[in-house]
């Protein structure tokens, strides 16, 4: 039912913080140095370094709704994998911060019946409410049991459930 990673415009503020680190390098180099050949050539490694960075911390990470299960798979050389049955889902919030607003991304939080010491949280994705009103569809299509199938009556022969 839905299928994604977070939105590239939800890592802006993690290029904005990176690119002022690089600049904040680049003048340290061109005070203590007057070579510009080698100001060029952190500046470039360095912008190239938070590009990549921040390109491999979007798409490592992946957000899956069935309608069966919620999944978070993060991760390339180590996995870790959070899913959570879909009637374990008890609400889902979405927060956006101002710049999130302003870039239409946010942070859509599902509350489970694990506690609160279990965060589940499809962070930066884009059009959050989307992503809330694909989970209540995917909960209105596995029925009252949960399970995507819907109650039946038993067959001739076959014992009533209790």
């Amino acid at each position: 039912m839905f299928q994604g990673h977070p939105s590239w415009r939800s890592i802006i503020g993690f290029y904005l913080k990176g690119l002022l680190g690089v600049t904040a390098i680049c003048v340290v180099v061109w005070l203590a140095s007057s070579d510009s050949g080698l100001l060029a050539l952190v500046a470039v490694v360095g912008v190239a370094i938070v590009v990549l960075v921040g390109l491999i911390k979007r798409i490592t990470v992946h957000y899956t709704i069935t309608t069966r299960r919620l999944h978070i798979k993060r991760g390339i050389i180590s996995r870790e994998i959070q899913e959570t049955r879909l009637e374990r889902v008890q609400n889902v919030n979405y927060d956006q911060s101002m710049l999130q607003r302003i870039l239409q991304v946010g942070d859509v939080d599902f509350d489970t019946a694990a506690g609160d010491d279990y965060n589940f949280t499809f962070a930066g994705v884009a059009d959050p409410d989307e992503v809330v009103e694909r989970v209540d569809r995917a909960t209105h299509a596995a029925g009252p049991s949960g399970l995507g199938d819907q109650p039946t009556a038993p067959q001739p022969g076959e014992p009533s459930p209790s």
